[in-house]
Parts: C-alpha cells; structure tokens; sequence
C-alpha cells in the first residue's frame, strides 16, 4: 500500500547560476525553506522548467532534492516526455532515486485521441515500479485527459491519482467526480486560486508553484483546513489569491516566480527560456512582493 500523499507540495523552481547551468546548492536552500514551511516538493515541473532541462538535469535536480529532504517530506517528481519510450526511460532512472512517486503530463505537440493516451498511460504504469500521477495541463500540451479516461486509467494499480491544473474549477470537479469511489486514486488541485475549494470538495493535496514565492501562506491553507477551521482556510486562500493574481498578470508563472523569489533574497537564477522582464516590471514585482510579504 502507498503512503497517502497530502497537504501542500511545492512544485519548486530550478535554481541556475550565473552561466545558466544547475546550482545544486541554491537548490538544497529552496527544498529547505520549503520543508521549513511544512511543504512536500515536487520537482521537474513546469515551475521547475523542465522543458528546457535536459534528461541528465532533470536527475540531478531529482537527486538533490530527494537528498535534502532526507524521507522528511514527500517528494514527487515530473518525468513526462513527448514519446512513452523516453518516459519511461527517464522514469526508470528517477526511480532509482527514491522519489514517493512520478508525475506524468500528457505528451504535447502531437494531438492524441483519448485510447492513444490510455495506451501511454499503461505502458508507462507497467514500465514502473513507483507509482504514478497523471498530469492535466491542456493549455501547455494541446491534449487534454477526459474524465472517463481517468476513471479508465484510475484502475490501473500503479496510477494512484491525477495532477490537474487546467486551471478551471469545472476540469478539477470533473476529475473529482471520476475519482469518486476508486480509494487509491487521489486528485491533486495545480491552481493556486483553487487550493481552498479544491480541499474541501476532497482533493488529498495541492501542486503550487506559488509556493516558492510564500511557502507559509500556501500551507496556511492546508494547515488550516486539516484543522477543522474551514473559515479560516477560506481567509488565507483570499490573501494568497491576491498575490496570485498580480503577479501573474506580469508574466508566465516560473519566469514571474523565479523573479519573485530573487527579489526577496535568494540565489535563484533566471529562468532559461525567451523571456525578459523590464526594468519596469521588476519593480512592479518587487511591489507586489513587499505588499503582500512583508
């Protein structure tokens, strides 16, 4: 039987030096303040660019962070390629890291009908000692998994829940409802506006990126839901949604995050894709940081 995964897992940034190239001991700074705030990890995400890491990379980062944590928290880790044998190549060395579970998004590029990812699915499921998380994000992959293809694939015993952030609260209720009754599947809420809600109608955790900009806010939610006080989850998701919404209005979340968390004092490197922020907007950030954060 696999341990429940819950609460809050920050699906945390890579950290880059100067030259652009991994930083393991910024790396091992960031999962601290995590585990610090009472947050599992989730690495190799989209928030932990890993469209732009290369396979070895994306071990490494793995390997820190399942060091660092050191079985204090739980740590799952992304291993989604565009081909099933690339995914599953991957997979098998991650594995070996020790990780409470891998994630995999849809393939993306290529349109995919519902038994062509059902196939994917299984053939990685089977490929894989450690359990698996199906991962949603249709506006980034161009596929998107259908409710009754998750109920499918939800019977399969190595696939024991669903990443969603395809970020409205009608995909998250869907797979919800698909999960309903299946006791080892479990659905993982991916937007930050919808941690509180998707606690309460029965999500067992929550993916969040912002997490690395307020690690403690972002767990205060959870903290406070487990605790009975519904209200009180309720508040500190309306002032994590604030911050949310600035923020993001500036630019695509890892780039905007990552520039955050620099602002606030950490080694974080810039993010490796085409984007640049304005001097402008940086300090529309920094704004945003200070109010909110301090």
């Amino acid at each position: 039987m696999n341990k429940k995964i819950t609460g809050v897992l920050t699906a945390i940034v890579t950290t880059f030096d100067r030259d652009g190239e991994f930083n393991p001991a910024a790396q091992r700074e960031q999962v601290r303040r995590q585990l610090d705030a009472g947050n599992g990890i989730f690495c190799g995400g989209t928030n932990g660019e890993f469209f732009v890491l290369n396979q070895q990379e994306k071990i490494a980062v793995t390997e820190t962070c399942v060091d660092e944590v050191n079985g204090r928290a739980p740590v799952v880790a992304h291993i989604g390629e565009i081909s099933t044998r690339e995914t599953i190549r991957l997979g098998k060395q991650i594995a070996r890291l020790g990780v409470d579970a891998v994630s995999v998004i849809t393939p993306w590029f290529v349109p995919l009908k519902q038994q062509e990812l059902i196939a994917h699915y299984h053939a990685v499921a089977d490929a894989l000692e450690v359990p698996l998380f199906l991962y949603n994000i249709p506006a980034r992959t161009g596929n998107t998994l259908q409710p009754d293809t998750v109920r499918t694939l939800a019977a399969h015993p190595n696939i024991i829940g669903i990443k969603d952030s395809a970020g409205s609260y009608q995909s998250l209720s869907g797979f919800l409802q698909a999960a309903d009754g299946i006791d080892h599947f479990d659905v993982l809420n991916g937007p930050d506006s919808l941690i509180h809600q998707g606690f309460v109608d029965g999500c067992s955790a929550c993916i969040s990126g912002l997490a690395n900009v307020a690690p403690e806010a972002i767990n205060a939610i959870w903290a406070q839901f487990n605790a009975g006080d519904i209200a009180g989850s309720h508040q500190a998701q309306e002032r994590v949604t604030g911050l949310r919404t600035d923020l993001y209005n500036i630019g695509f979340s890892p780039a905007a995050v990552k520039k955050a968390v620099s602002l606030l004092g950490f080694d974080v490197g810039d993010s490796r894709y085409a984007v640049q922020f304005s001097a402008d907007q940086q300090q529309q950030i920094r704004q945003i940081v200070n109010q909110y954060l301090q």
